[in-house]
């Protein structure tokens, strides 16, 4: 049997709220979120302690840890990513590395929606972060950014899901991290490199600009 059969898993998502929770494969022992979005630097540790308290555990029980890579900001997603790979560093035990949109479609899976699905989630800049789902929540397409218009039709789910009029039915299902902590075999590992989706908004330059004016006398 192996450690993330048995052992205690610590599940951490910063792409769209601050999220924590502490499992057993399949069960959880306790979860936490702050759905602000800008406070990720000063809530993520605060609440690994709360859930790590809540279920009487310290963190030198922990047999791995399993963090959310986005799609997502930059800020948010670096925050999270960071610190799992810090205490799985400190504590010498496995990391993993999730795409945030599969722990939504795992979740949308378990109710049976009977047809695929598309999970989104905000970007900002008006556009939205999605991938495909077959009906059992397996991914066949994305993640992509795009703008609302361009998201497939039919079922959409996730965090975004009533952000814009998108078109078909749709359902908002927040990220439950229980999901993060308690399935770390159900999940594809990704490793831990973050998925922004987007280049950055600072470009190196690709000439050289002068800023003499004239010549010097």
């Amino acid at each position: 049997m192996s450690e993330s059969d048995s052992g205690l898993w610590l599940g951490i998502d910063t792409s769209t709220s601050v999220s924590v929770a502490l499992a057993r494969p399949g069960h959880v022992l306790a979860s936490r979120s702050v759905t602000a979005t800008n406070v990720h630097v000063e809530q993520l540790m605060p609440l690994v302690k709360d859930v790590m308290a809540e279920s009487g555990h310290v963190l030198a029980d922990l047999a791995g840890v399993v963090v959310g890579i986005g799609p997502g900001p930059f800020t948010g997603l670096r925050v999270g990513i960071v610190t799992a790979q810090t205490l799985a560093y400190v504590l010498d035990v496995p990391v993993r590395g999730v795409c945030s949109l599969d722990v939504v479609a795992l979740s949308v899976a378990a109710t049976k929606p009977g047809r695929g699905f598309t999970v989104v989630s905000d970007a900002r800049r008006k556009e939205l972060y999605w991938a495909t789902y077959d009906l059992a929540g397996h991914r066949v397409g994305g993640p992509h950014v795009t703008y609302p218009e361009d998201v497939p039709t039919g079922l959409v789910v996730g965090p975004a899901a009533d952000l814009y009029d998108l078109a078909g039915e749709r359902h908002v299902v927040a990220l439950d991290p229980g999901i993060v902590a308690s399935s770390p075999e159900r999940l594809p590992d990704l490793g831990t490199e973050p998925l922004y989706l987007r280049r950055p908004d600072a470009q190196v330059a690709t000439s050289v600009k002068t800023v003499l004016t004239g010549r010097r006398p």
